[in-house]
């Protein structure tokens, strides 16, 4: 696997690892590192061996969602030559990937990182771990996280959270189905070791054939919403 400039990727068995590795910056993505976790994912799908895919961070916080500097100004993302760059959301990179994920969460999950949790098969925190959706207080909205909490909750609670900007607790993230539960190593571990004598194909034709009976428009959703983002930009 290629060298990445803002995530870590590795294969041990049938496992594969992606971690989020621009701690300096909270783990903030920008539309590099979103090219590079969709880089990855089509190398993990296209691997028959690759059953179960593991996602982690480094640092205290776990991703503090977009990088609004290089959102503003492309002209600041530092690119991956290795790769090429597309205009695509992490929200559609996430529905792009036909293997079943874990996310590790040992930090906190600001903004944009709740598409990450929101994009994943299983979600386990440590009990310490806290949420945030601060758009609103920055001028902004939560636009993209919005159609991914579609996938767990209704329109009238969906509006509530992007309303509410203050921290909330683990507790409340399960309750609301964001996480699935507390982060316990023996139990991660007994989940993990469940897929290692699946079919990796029949895994991803099952994970493919659910995501058509969704919402098809769902990529329309992120598209749609990342027009208004950039509109925005374009106003200010």
């Amino acid at each position: 696997m290629i060298n990445y400039k803002y995530i870590q990727v590795e294969k041990v068995g049938f496992r594969a690892y992606m971690i989020l590795n621009r701690s300096e910056k909270r783990n903030a993505f920008t539309p590099t590192m979103v090219n590079e976790i969709h880089h990855a994912f089509e190398l993990f799908n296209n691997d028959e061996d690759i059953k179960i895919v593991l996602i982690k961070a480094k640092g205290s916080i776990f991703c503090a969602g977009m990088d609004l500097n290089t959102f503003n100004n492309p002209a600041l993302d530092i690119t991956n030559p290795r790769i090429k760059n597309i205009n695509i959301s992490l929200g559609e990179v996430f529905d792009k990937l036909h293997k079943p994920s874990i996310a590790i969460v040992e930090g906190n999950v600001i903004a944009g990182g709740f598409l990450i949790l929101l994009g994943c098969t299983y979600v386990f925190c440590k009990p310490e771990v806290q949420f945030r959706l601060p758009e609103l207080a920055l001028g902004i909205f939560p636009f993209q996280v919005m159609s991914s909490l579609l996938k767990v909750l209704p329109e009238k609670k969906v509006l509530q959270l992007c309303l509410e900007t203050d921290y909330f607790d683990l507790e409340k993230a399960i309750s609301l189905g964001i996480v699935d539960d507390y982060l316990n190593e023996d139990n991660l571990e007994k989940l993990i070791n469940s897929f290692s004598n699946t079919n990796s194909k029949i895994l991803s034709s099952g994970i493919v054939a659910l995501r058509h009976l969704s919402d098809l428009s769902r990529n329309a959703h992120f598209s749609y919403l990342k027009s208004v983002l950039d509109s925005l930009k374009m106003k200010s």
